[in-house]
């Protein structure tokens, strides 16, 4: 099968990951929309496709997700998490192919791409709080991109390198990684 066709395959799986798995952690509100479940697949779609899939299935998973069972809201919600996993999936895929490919870079990879998400969501969230003439604080950009969100970072942190790693031992990655930016 052609290498396009494989990561197009693979890009759908990750959108559809990114639909489903909040039905799992949302059975647990206290802690389920802290886990961060729609970021996980987001984040392996950059690091296994490349930045083009990451960049667009980041950006249409929340949209089509929200569209689909009006979770999250679109406003401003949807619209800003899309930017903010569309800069995931194109920070890990650029990042990833940049770096050299050792372990390290994982992490290196990741966590950039978790700031730079964090920041992208801020700006655009900003901007669409005051369209809708809320004021967007710090305090609430610190509340979301870092403090509610510390259980979905520690799980990002801890299972995406060992999703990578174990795929990188069975060997399934060589033929993903084959082009460079």
């Amino acid at each position: 099968m052609n290498n396009n066709v494989k990561k197009l395959v693979l890009a759908a799986f990750f959108m559809a990951l990114g639909i489903i798995l909040p039905f799992f952690t949302g059975q647990i509100p206290q802690i389920g929309n802290k886990l961060l479940p729609m970021h996980i697949p987001i984040l392996l779609c950059g690091f296994i496709c490349g930045w083009q899939y990451g960049l667009v299935v980041g950006f249409a998973t929340p949209l089509l997700r929200s569209m689909m069972f009006g979770m999250p809201a679109i406003m401003p919600t949807a619209i800003a998490m899309a930017f903010e996993l569309a800069a995931y999936g194109f920070m890990t895929g650029i990042l990833y192919r940049k770096l050299p490919k050792k372990n390290y870079s994982l992490y290196i990879s990741l966590v950039g791409a978790m700031i730079v998400g964090r920041i992208v969501w801020g700006i655009v969230s900003v901007v669409l709080y005051g369209i809708q003439g809320n004021a967007f604080s710090v305090q609430i950009f610190l509340a979301g991109a870092f403090l509610n969100a510390i259980p979905g970072i520690i799980l990002q942190i801890v299972l995406i390198p060992a999703i990578m790693i174990a795929l990188k031992k069975a060997g399934v990655l060589r033929e993903y990684n084959a082009e460079k930016v």
